[in-house]
């Protein structure tokens, strides 16, 4: 099935060499030294296949950090191999809650799953009432992106029932302090998958690298259709660090200092005439309306500053823009030329 191409649109596309990037929703540049450290040392390790020892050493690292039994974890190639993976589910009607990141519903309609759009409220809250009875599988993130809004734990639970997948992408759920209405330590709701993330908090875009949480009977099902050997060694060396108690901890520190950042960031862009942010926010980014969209992240892109379209989301429009939070000396750049941007597209500043 082929699939309308904006749904294949992805923040590293608007993002180029030489731009001051706001597209992409990675923490830094590189990797931390320790991290990179880490990796560097598994290097040796690369003549010999990834052996079970290894994949348990990563399943129990993840297993410690979230309170889960080591066969409750699935070591992924990132979370949107996780995605590719759905279909394996065999789902009769897949409900995929939007706005939100676009790859389950791609994965899904590519297999010839029939989706359903179900759509949040005029907050981008999510409507359980919404999702059909008959949905036998529901994919929703949490904080969703690109509307940094963060659904109650207890509301996304109401999804769960028996016979339905219940797969909730927290990507950017360890960019929240504390991990607020986090699902990854829930055991007990039924067919609950919690999919997440090591690429946005370590910037680790170029290795590919996160897991599922789950019922083993469901991650099994889920891995099936793999390859032998489907993530590599410093894949599990990766997990298996960043799983660490002093690297939860730094994940914690670098959460709270992008939520002050955000939080500054916001106030500041709506004081900009004509920028709406949406808020409350909750994850390292922001879903901005302004006036003549298109007209105004073309001059930014002139101006060597890359934000991420956002109208590729099913609901939202060319005058959305989502924009990575950055520290407040960055951001005053993306103002400066936001609006001047602004004036470009006849908007009055």
């Amino acid at each position: 099935m082929t699939m309308p191409e904006p749904l294949r649109h992805h923040g590293d596309v608007d993002a180029a060499p030489g731009l001051l990037d706001f597209a992409v929703n990675v923490r830094g540049e590189t990797p931390p030294a320790w991290l990179t450290d880490r990796l560097a040392g598994a290097l040796p390790a690369l003549g010999r296949y990834p052996s079970a020892a290894d994949d348990a050493a990563a399943r129990e690292a993840v297993a410690a950090r979230h309170g889960r039994d080591p066969d409750e974890v699935l070591v992924l190639a990132g979370v949107a191999e996780g995605f590719s993976l759905l279909p394996a589910l065999a789902p009769r009607l897949a409900a995929v809650v939007h706005p939100s990141f676009t790859e389950p519903e791609v994965a899904l309609r590519t297999a010839g799953v029939q989706v359903t759009r179900v759509p949040t409220d005029d907050r981008h809250r999510l409507r359980p009432e919404r999702v059909p009875d008959e949905a036998d599988l529901v994919v929703l993130g949490n904080p969703t992106n690109p509307t940094s809004v963060l659904h109650p734990a207890a509301t996304v639970r109401t999804l769960a029932r028996p016979g339905r997948a219940l797969v909730v992408d927290e990507a950017f759920a360890d960019a929240v302090p504390g991990e607020a209405e986090s699902l990854a330590g829930d055991a007990a709701t039924t067919g609950l998958v919690v999919l997440r993330s090591l690429t946005k908090t370590w910037a680790l875009p170029g290795l590919r690298a996160g897991y599922a949480l789950g019922p083993p009977g469901m991650l099994a099902r889920l891995a099936a259709p793999r390859p032998p050997w489907p993530v590599g060694t410093l894949v599990l060396e990766a997990v298996t660090a960043c799983s660490a108690p002093g690297a939860v901890a730094e994940a914690a520190q670098a959460a709270a200092q992008a939520a002050r950042h955000r939080d500054q960031m916001a106030d500041r862009l709506a004081e900009l005439p004509g920028v709406a942010v949406h808020v409350p926010a909750s994850g390292p980014y922001l879903l901005l309306r302004v006036p003549e969209g298109e007209r105004v992240r073309a001059a930014l892109r002139n101006a060597g500053i890359a934000v991420r379209r956002a109208d590729t989301f099913p609901g939202l429009s060319p005058d959305h823009l989502r924009v990575a939070v950055r520290p407040p000396e960055v951001v005053t750049v993306l103002l400066d030329a936001l609006r001047a941007a602004l004036d470009v597209a006849g908007v009055a500043v």
